[in-house]
């Protein structure tokens, strides 16, 4: 405890340094204190490649957010994946202090801990509207702070992509047994349940999916959803393309921010942070939702492109072995308080939706389905 305690004195000390300019001792609410307060310069190391508009946009929207809320006193600098850190080492840099934030997903880092799954999303689990409701009004937050604290980052929510779709194949699934054997780019809790059902899994960064899946190092590859298989190409070198992404019902993005930094900051400046991580996270699945049905069409109106279903004992063999892998996953206490928080919020969540929203929905895809 006294060297975390020295830890985040030394760390906080070094954020320190990047005080451009210093406030004065006068109350905080006083005008001579907001035209003294100080000019800092933050940087956040994203996962995602630039050409990643939605994805990686969200930081951008978040970091403009904080310059136009504290009148460009307090500005964060974005950078790509892999530009000063690598995709998948986000949250060490974070830690480490080696940049002030990050925006990456959790399951990224299962590694490390298999509950760093539940930050971004499990298999057959929450759907963004109950990620959202989880997180900010269920105790979500609370308890995935627990696992955070052991790293010196605070995490939240920074972008949801909604429910993904299967991937691209250019292999046929017609069951379970064409599974066996395939290489596929899929990551989190996901991949260790498609390895279980005999597929061999790849982690591949975003950037680098369409070169895989185009030299055949990959038979199949899944990312977000329409807008973006779109934009990195994947139409064009896969044929089958799957549904629903039972291992990513959404996929919560967050930002990291390192504690220490985030503790000297000054009042407002935390404030005006939280609010603009907030409206990011609100942008991201807005803005899926608007650009993922045309792409759907664009990419549906290519006769070389087929829409199929995974097989039913497809789904059927990943949810035995997903809630196997996560009942595996309680014999760690972090992990299973998690869990049981989730899995209250999602028995009442589900029950509510199903009542009232997906029936209104079911209804009326039989009516536009029959012309009516």
């Amino acid at each position: 405890m006294k060297r975390r305690h020295f830890i985040r004195k030394a760390a906080a000390g070094a954020v320190a340094g990047t005080v451009l300019s210093g406030c004065g001792s006068q109350n905080a609410d006083s005008p001579s204190v907001q035209s003294s307060s100080p000019t800092l310069r933050w940087t956040l190391a994203s996962s995602f490649a630039r050409s990643l508009d939605t994805i990686y946009g969200a930081a951008e929207v978040m970091s403009q957010r904080v310059s136009d809320l504290t009148d460009g006193r307090f500005t964060i600098r974005v950078y790509p994946a892999g530009e000063i850190v690598p995709a998948f080492e986000v949250l060490d840099s974070v830690q480490k202090g080696t940049v002030e934030m990050g925006h990456s997903a959790g399951y990224y880092y299962i590694g490390k801990n298999l509950a760093f799954a539940f930050e971004t999303t499990i298999p057959f689990g929450l759907t963004a509207r109950q990620y959202n409701s989880w997180v900010y009004q269920g105790g979500g937050q609370a308890v995935l702070r627990e696992l955070f604290a052991d790293y010196e980052v605070l995490n939240y929510p920074g972008g949801n992509t909604g429910t993904q779709m299967g991937g691209w194949f250019n292999r046929e699934i017609n069951s379970l047994m064409d599974l066996n054997g395939l290489s596929m780019r899929i990551p989190g809790l996901g991949g260790r349940v498609m390895d279980q059902l005999g597929v061999s899994v790849q982690q591949i960064p975003g950037g680098e999916i369409y070169p895989a899946l185009d030299r055949g190092a990959i038979d199949a590859a899944e990312w977000v959803g329409p807008y973006d298989d779109e934009k990195l190409g994947f139409n064009q070198v896969a044929r089958y393309y799957y549904y629903p992404g039972w291992w990513e019902p959404s996929a919560n993005l967050s930002f990291f921010v390192n504690q220490s930094a985030m503790q000297v900051l000054p009042a407002s400046y935390q404030a005006a942070l939280e609010v603009a991580m907030a409206e990011a996270n609100l942008y991201m699945m807005t803005r899926y939702d608007a650009l993922n049905p045309p792409a759907l069409q664009r990419i549906l109106n290519d006769s070389k492109v087929e829409l199929r279903a995974f097989p039913e004992d497809v789904l059927d063999a990943a949810y035995r072995v997903s809630q196997d892998l996560l009942e595996d996953g309680r014999t760690d206490p972090v992990f299973a308080r998690v869990y049981d928080s989730f899995l209250a919020w999602r028995r009442e969540s589900d029950y509510w939706l199903h009542t009232a929203e997906y029936e209104m929905l079911s209804y009326m895809n039989r009516r536009i389905e029959s012309g009516a």
